[in-house]
């Protein structure tokens, strides 16, 4: 049994395993139902409307519904999606032990303590047929997957078969028979009106209460469970094939006892077929699960639990997998791997299905088989090792006990008759590698290991380190594994050449050329040098399942659910989606070969794109890497991160669309020109405050002024003209500032030009009148300084000052020449990237963006003129610049 999934939680009664999804349904003692995802291992809802246990849970094959039925009588049907309850069914007088959705016909089967079985059709929320006959608690009901069928079990010791043909032919559906034969016979119901549900038959043969009953998939079998501890397995004459089974001569029923299946030592809770295999699988309050062989009636398997007793079973639909409900939890799981034993030689795949040893040729996409294999063992091959110089194979076979373990050295024929079984030597052993032309190495029940030759005899034992399982590692290598290390072991030096810590190790996949090794455990991919030196190791939330390496040497793994790369820096990412796990075998271009879990070899189509795109990065090809930038759709948040975090924002920012990752990573690459196009686009003031401080940091003043422009930041406006000596604007600032009534900046600017009787105006407007006294007084304005001592009508009251002795004029220096190209900027290094696409731009024709203001700098200053002023967003500050404008007409930026 492989445990794939398990919860903890109160008593689960009921389970239901949703057809397509990777999902699973439990209805628990406490009155709540859990929606799991088994894959990912988490709860993705819980439904708790039920008062009491809940006992039956159903999905719906195609709708997004499932049916509950609980303690409180209720029967409620649910739309996962809505996640919510949309009707309650009301009907049943006690219990409700299971609910199921009807297969094809929009119909509900539940079963209650209230000794009858209810057929509801949930379209029209009615109860269309009641089925009684039973004297006791009915502990269960099912619908036949393809007849007209019901099977319901009870406590009164007794499993009856109900044939509902007539609710059907009642409901106008025409059956299995056809809408021909429905046509053919319309009178077919008597005088009185065909029952809706008969009785078919009734099974008695078990000596307490029956708790489960089930049908066959496919054969005309039942199954039963009951508290006398025994399985007894049915067959009805289903009238289509002769009675198969034991010929009684006093036997001319429809139905009887086939055999009894006794092992349990407790009350038998449910028992189901196997859905692909001659199996039943059954559990029991004596907390085991058990698997009987169909045609022997013997027990093959039991799982046992410390404390918890079982209370019911589920098998999915179509995959190989069920779960079982227990007092502290449920367990999903899986009776034998699926993964095929295969090996790879060259461009040929050798692999094992069913009975043969098959080969598929890639280059011709020949897939024969090449020799039948010796039967005689229930467990699949577990492993395969191929010597492609003796043109032999060992095939490894793992039984429930490990010690019975077994390999088979096969020579395969050269002829390629695969019509007779080939003779093979076998021997016991947990695994068989080769390790030479003719030697191979075997880890034997002891753990100890034996080198042997092509005649399977023993040529000498080796005494090695703890190893519970060995994996090839070339020639006269092996590696070891432990629970938490694999240790590099030389076979004929007998000595460890290296060692790596790394979690039970399941799996090892070599580089072509031996130089790089994948280890995988569970949750882990490590990759190793061929001296075990670690390079890099990924962690994974679900299970990995295979790998294989790319020529480039990138290795390419799967997971439960992906096809995700792993390159040995450490980066690693997603390729593409699985609905079901595949196995890889190779990977060429893009096409993956793969074998899936029916060991159909499959070839799935991937984009490697983002890898190689990764390692060109690495390995600086950066011709390859522009190349894919032009031609290739890298999109997606993830490449944008990646780029950044390894220090190439500019080739980011040539397959970015979004205007505002554009400016960030436009910014971070000193990109001025290219954040310039994103914050016109965005035209937010954050970004032009950004753009403004990197901008200055550049020398680039055009794109400053232009920047404290849209932010209206007038101050620092003024200063840049100030700075850059352009006298004119900063007059125009002054008249800017006067309109607006900012008096602080209005004399701040009066001071910048030296413009003394602006200065004495303002501070004399704002009642300031001893400052522009003396102001004036100072600098020999001795009109102006009359007409403010004339003006202050109480001089007793407020003594004017008198100026220092020595007072000197304050007048700032006149600019030497008005800077109207930018500064020299700061030496910003283009990149590789930057330079070829310019190139590749120019080439075009088309002129980089900013290259112009390079080269040909007064157009430039005359450039920053009204167009790009943002000071035209409300009406007042429009007003402004029309009167400044009207006040001096020279101003050619304005």
């Amino acid at each position: 049994m492989l445990t794939k999934f398990e919860t903890k939680s109160p008593r689960v009664k009921g389970l239901s395993f949703h057809p397509t999804r990777p999902w699973i349904l439990a209805s628990l003692h406490n009155g709540v139902i859990q929606l799991w995802d088994y894959r990912m291992c988490t709860l993705l809802e819980k439904f708790d409307e039920h008062e009491g246990p809940v006992r039956g849970v159903d999905f719906h094959r195609q709708q997004p519904l499932f049916v509950s039925g609980g303690d409180d009588y209720k029967i409620k049907i649910w739309n996962y999606k809505q996640r919510r309850c949309i009707f309650t069914l009301l009907g049943h007088l006690d219990y409700i032990r299971t609910t199921v959705f009807h297969h094809e016909y929009p119909w509900i089967l539940s079963a209650s303590d209230d000794q009858t079985v209810r057929i509801w059709n949930w379209q029209s929320r009615n109860c269309i047929s009641v089925l009684t006959g039973h004297n006791h608690y009915v502990m269960c009901a099912q619908f036949h997957p393809t007849e007209d069928m019901v099977v319901s079990a009870s406590l009164d010791q007794t499993v009856r078969v109900w044939d509902i043909s007539g609710l059907r032919k009642k409901s106008v559906a025409p059956g299995p028979g056809g809408l021909d034969e429905h046509l053919r016979t319309p009178g077919s119901t008597d005088l009185f009106g065909q029952a809706d549900a008969v009785v078919k038959h009734v099974l008695e043969g078990h000596d307490r209460g029956v708790n489960w009953a089930s049908f066959h998939p496919t054969m005309p079998l039942i199954v039963s469970g009951a508290d006398d501890r025994q399985i007894k397995l049915w067959r009805m004459n289903d009238n289509k094939t002769s009675s198969i089974g034991p010929s009684h001569s006093a036997l001319n029923r429809d139905a009887w006892e086939v055999d009894t299946c006794r092992g349990h030592y407790n009350n038998v809770s449910c028992a189901i077929f196997h859905p692909r295999q001659e199996l039943i699988l059954s559990n029991s309050e004596d907390k085991s699960i058990r698997v009987w062989d169909m045609s022997k009636r013997n027990c093959l398997h039991t799982f046992r639990r410390e404390h918890d007793r079982f209370w019911v079973i589920a098998g999915h639909p179509t995959l190989n997998l069920f779960a079982a409900g227990h007092d502290a939890g449920m367990v999903v799981f899986k009776l034998e791997r699926e993964r095929p034993a295969h090996a790879l030689a060259g461009n040929i795949l050798y692999y094992v299905k069913e009975k043969y040893l098959r080969k598929l040729d890639f280059t011709t996409s020949r897939d024969t088989a090449v020799m039948q294999m010796r039967g005689g063992s229930r467990s699949p091959v577990y492993s395969m090792s191929y010597n492609p110089a003796e043109n032999s194979v060992l095939l490894s076979t793992r039984t429930p006990n490990a010690e019975n373990s077994t390999y088979d050295l096969y020579q395969i024929p050269e002829d390629g008759d695969s019509s007779h079984a080939t003779e093979g030597k076998r021997s016991s052993g947990l695994t068989a590698i080769w390790v030479a032309r003719n030697r191979f190495a075997v880890l034997d029940k002891s753990h100890s290991l034996i080198i042997k030759n092509l005649k399977n005899e023993v040529t000498k034992k080796l005494t090695i380190p703890n190893c519970d399982e060995i994996f090839y590692a070339g020639t006269g290598m092996l590696l070891l594994r432990d629970t938490d290390a694999v240790t590099l072991f030389d076979v004929q030096q007998k000595r460890n050449l290296g060692n790596v810590k790394i979690p039970k190790c399941r799996y090892v996949v070599w580089s072509a050329d031996m130089s790089l090794v994948a280890l995988l455990s569970k949750h882990l991919v490590t990759i190793c040098t061929r001296k075990l030196e670690v390079l890099c190791s990924v962690h994974e939330n679900t299970r990995v399942k295979s790998g294989t390496w790319d020529d480039s040497g990138v290795f390419i793994y799967t997971t439960s659910n992906h096809i995700k790369y792993a390159i040995t820096n450490g980066d690693h990412g997603i390729i593409r989606t699985l609905d079901l796990p595949v196995y890889l075998t190779r990977i060429k271009g893009n096409q993956v070969f793969c074998l899936d879990r029916e060991c159909k070899p499959r070839i799935l189509n991937i984009d490697p794109t983002e890898y190689k795109f990764k390692l060109a990065l690495i390995n600086r090809k950066y011709e390859e890497v522009l190349h894919m930038v032009r031609n290739a759709k890298l999109v997606g948040q993830s490449i944008i991160a990646y780029l950044q975090q390894k220090g190439y924002p500019e080739v980011a920012l040539h397959f970015v669309k979004d205007e505002k990752t554009r400016f960030s990573l436009a910014l971070e690459c000193s990109n001025i020109e290219a954040a310039l196009e994103a914050a016109k686009s965005l035209d937010d003031k954050d970004c032009w405050e950004k753009l403004g401080e990197a901008a200055l940091l550049q020398g680039n003043h055009q794109v400053v002024e232009m920047c404290y422009q849209r932010t209206k930041n007038f101050d620092k406006l003024s200063f840049l003209y100030l700075i850059t000596g352009n006298l004119e604007k900063l007059r125009k600032m002054m008249k800017i500032a006067e309109i607006r009534k900012d008096t602080s900046g209005h004399f701040q600017n009066a001071l910048y030009l030296g413009d003394i009787n602006e200065r004495v105006k303002v501070l004399n407007n704002c009642g300031q009148s001893s400052l522009a006294y003396l102001t004036a007084l100072t600098h020999g304005l001795g009109e102006e300084a009359e007409k403010i001592k004339d003006g202050i009508e109480d001089a007793d009251k407020t003594p004017l000052p008198t100026p220092a002795p020595g007072a000197r004029l304050l007048q700032p220096p006149p600019p030497i020449s008005q800077s109207e190209q930018n500064w020299p900027l700061l030496t910003v290094s283009r990149g590789f990237f930057d330079t070829a696409i310019m190139a590749g731009k120019k080439a075009e024709g088309v002129a980089a963006a900013g290259m112009a203001m390079e080269d040909d700098g007064d157009e430039d200053a005359a450039g920053w003129g009204d167009s790009d002023l943002g000071l035209d967003d409300d009406g007042e500050d429009k007003d402004e610049f029309k009167d400044a404008e009207g006040d001096d007409e020279e101003g050619d930026g304005w």
